[in-house]
């Protein structure tokens, strides 16, 4: 969608619906300050590889035992309260004119966190669930978020060639093994990517490294990951992501 056709899109659609925030109600902005100044950021110390808050900069438990594709995994809040509201409009009721607002969080994160990156690209649903939903979300923020870094984007470095379960209910242990295998390269890897995977929500960083260890031995110089949102394990069992 061109630039000019989102602005005129955008336009039409503030007057047919006036804009109401998705977290509070509130009138007059998708996203409202209010909610904005809310959200629950995430702040250092953070685990220098996934990024988890903790109370010091070492490596979590969990990723000083293990192996890892990615360079690292970064995200902008916590999936909780604003956040967790805005996320959930934009994924299941459709809510488009959220990608704004929530891209300008992660372009935001990205200029305060720069990370060694020369390529944007998203999480890829498998092509039944994307026909299911009518679009991908991660490819929409990524987008957005390549366009506001000024980073060529690719929206098909990867396929899902495996449609997975849901991983609702998993523990860390099951959801890698339910994504093993999930992704692969769907081109030759450009020369020298170092790619900024994009996704919604995080839990335990299972699909970013089922994305990333294709794409590592497709030749990625680098993948890292950043996600809007962090989702803590036991409270995702109550969530659909």
């Amino acid at each position: 969608m061109s630039k000019p056709f989102r602005i005129t899109w955008q336009i039409f659609w503030d007057w047919l619906f006036p804009p109401h925030c998705a977290a509070c109600g509130a009138r007059g902005a998708w996203l409202c300050a209010a909610c904005l100044e809310a959200l629950p950021r995430i702040v250092p110390p953070i685990c220098p590889h996934c990024g988890e808050p903790q109370r010091s900069e070492r490596l979590c438990r969990h990723c000083a035992q293990s192996a890892s594709s990615l360079e690292g995994i970064r995200s902008f809040g916590l999936y909780a309260g604003p956040l967790q509201k805005a996320i959930w409009a934009l994924k299941y009721e459709g809510l488009w004119v959220l990608v704004e607002p929530l891209s300008n969080l992660l372009a935001e994160y990205s200029r305060a966190h720069p990370l060694n990156v020369n390529l944007v690209a998203p999480v890829p649903l498998h092509k039944r669930r994307e026909r299911r939903r009518g679009y991908n979300q991660s490819a929409l923020l990524a987008r957005a978020l390549a366009e506001r870094l000024g980073l060529p984007y690719c929206a098909d470095l990867l396929v899902r060639c495996r449609d997975t379960p849901p991983q609702v209910g998993k523990s860390r242990e099951e959801r890698r093994l339910n994504m093993e295998g999930a992704f692969a390269p769907l081109h030759a890897i450009p020369e020298g990517a170092r790619i900024l995977l994009v996704d919604d929500v995080l839990t335990t960083g299972a699909t970013l490294e089922a994305c990333a260890a294709p794409l590592k031995a497709a030749g990625a110089a680098a993948v890292w990951g950043l996600t809007l949102a962090r989702a803590a394990l036991d409270t995702d069992r109550a969530s659909p992501f």
